[in-house]
């Protein structure tokens, strides 16, 4: 299934575009002109999140923002599992499919695995990394995996899908006092039915079940992308991705590190300090 929603114009000022890929039509922006800069969200997010950087970075850049099978206006494909492996090789199709190359990739939340799960592929052809409030490592956090366990049981599973929980009770209960009622309404109708949200519904369960995914990542990473320039942009309140646990090992992992704190940003960084983030970006990549 197409999400049949329309962005307001005023809010996502973006013009649509659309890749075949080999598992479901993708949707997704390319905004601007410049250096490229591939933008990932996580979960339950979608471009949107990234609309304020996009326009504070496309006169300069080439912006272009993903969202994934199930999330955004991408499509619903049955037979899809959703999972962050497959994701992963989509988002891969997508970099092939624009051709994509000295670029910088931005992951957040999700978007950071899935990202630097497709450059491990594409080392050669990669300028730079950004990463937010993120792991590529097995997630080991107590809190972390009772959430997964929690949201994969069949109760939490059917509020998920017939309640929107993932939206309505943790991006929007973090969000809730910053987003005007018309940028709430953009995160909730993207994921309008259960049908729609059955992507969303997958991800928590992956905070386990990707642990191979994660495995290699941890190993890999800091072989084939340890060298790139990197920028951390880190909301430093955040409880899902604590910075104590996670900056000093994003430091061992890339030997070129940038780290911009964020001090006031919760998880959803984009939402919280869009101009920092632009501007931090903007620094290390000029």
């Amino acid at each position: 299934m197409l999400i049949d929603f329309v962005p307001d114009r005023e809010l996502y000022p973006f013009e649509s575009r659309w890749f075949d890929s080999s598992a479901g039509r993708v949707h997704y922006i390319d905004e601007g002109s410049g250096p490229a800069i591939l933008f990932c969200h996580g979960a339950p997010a979608w471009s949107f999140l990234y609309r304020d950087i996009v326009q504070g970075l496309r006169d300069r850049y080439r912006c272009i923002a993903v969202d994934y099978l199930g999330f955004g206006l991408s499509e619903r494909p049955t037979g899809f599992g959703y999972t962050v492996a497959e994701h992963t090789t989509v988002l891969g199709e997508l970099i092939d499919h624009l051709r994509l190359d000295d670029f910088v990739l931005m992951g957040h939340d999700w978007g950071g695995p899935i990202g630097l799960g497709a450059l491990t592929e594409r080392a050669a052809r990669v300028r730079g990394i950004v990463l937010g409030n993120t792991v590529f490592w097995p997630i080991e956090a107590i809190a972390n995996r009772a959430f997964s366990a929690i949201m994969s049981s069949r109760p939490m599973q059917r509020r998920i899908l017939e309640q929107n929980f993932l939206v309505e009770r943790v991006l929007l209960a973090e969000l809730g006092r910053t987003l005007t009622a018309a940028e709430a309404d953009h995160y909730r109708a993207v994921q309008p039915t259960a049908e729609a949200r059955r992507g969303l519904a997958i991800m928590p369960k992956e905070i386990r079940a990707a642990r191979p995914l994660l495995d290699r990542l941890a190993r890999d990473v800091p072989v084939l992308l340890g060298d790139k320039p990197t920028l951390l942009v880190w909301g430093m309140r955040d409880m899902v991705f604590r910075a104590n646990d996670c900056i000093p090992r994003m430091r061992a992992a890339f030997t070129d590190l940038d780290v911009v704190e964020l001090p006031h940003a919760r998880h959803f960084i984009q939402e919280h300090a869009s101009d920092a983030i632009t501007a931090a970006i903007t620094k290390r990549f000029p």
